[in-house]
């Protein structure tokens, strides 16, 4: 009862949840960065998280591949999330993928009480599969932003994350020397290597 208090209480707040999704090198990061500044320069209470395990530039920093950052609040679970959140007009959220499906949950009742949330994150993994939590974000989002890297083989517009290392497990964190961005017909061409 009492969050549906809470949600009576922030009625005249308008909460709701954007998801900038698409493949690695493709400007997700970026993109919510330039959106979080804007909240911050509008005079806005913002608060940014991030996945613990995601310390590939920053322990507390959310970085771009072309190094812009911004301060975030590493945390070990979605639920985190949901404390660390409370009085916040806006939340994001970078590497949504490394969370579980709870995340849906927490993003849905930050909205539901007046926040707006920005979630990134890669839409597949490195297999083409849908990733962690994000399908399920795509669809209660109110807005969707897919955003695409540049095939580095042909140069036409991404949209997979190839592992270029042999590997099985989904999460393994890397970039360049791992990862590459390719269009459809490359990433079935090298998939069929």
């Amino acid at each position: 009862m009492e969050f549906l208090e809470n949600s009576v209480d922030n009625a005249g707040k308008r909460g709701s949840i954007e998801v900038i999704a698409g493949s690695m090198f493709s400007g997700k990061t970026e993109e919510l960065i330039r959106r979080l500044r804007r909240a911050m320069f509008a005079g806005l209470k913002v608060e940014i998280f991030k996945p613990s395990i995601d310390v590939r530039y920053s322990e507390d920093r959310v970085v771009s591949h072309d190094e812009k950052s911004i301060v975030s609040t590493p945390v070990e679970n979605a639920s985190s999330i949901l404390l660390l959140a409370s009085g916040v007009e806006v939340a994001g959220i970078d590497e949504a993928q490394f969370f579980d499906s709870s995340l849906v949950e927490v993003c849905t009742k930050l909205a539901d009480t007046g926040t707006r949330v920005i979630v990134a994150g890669l839409d597949m993994d490195f297999a083409g599969n849908p990733f962690g939590p994000m399908p399920a974000l795509i669809a209660v989002a109110e807005y969707v932003t897919k955003v695409h890297a540049i095939c580095v083989r042909c140069g036409n517009l991404a949209n997979y994350s190839h592992r270029k290392v042999k590997d099985e497990k989904i999460v393994m964190l890397g970039e360049k020397d791992i990862y590459e961005p390719l269009c459809r017909s490359c990433y079935i061409k090298s998939m069929n290597r």
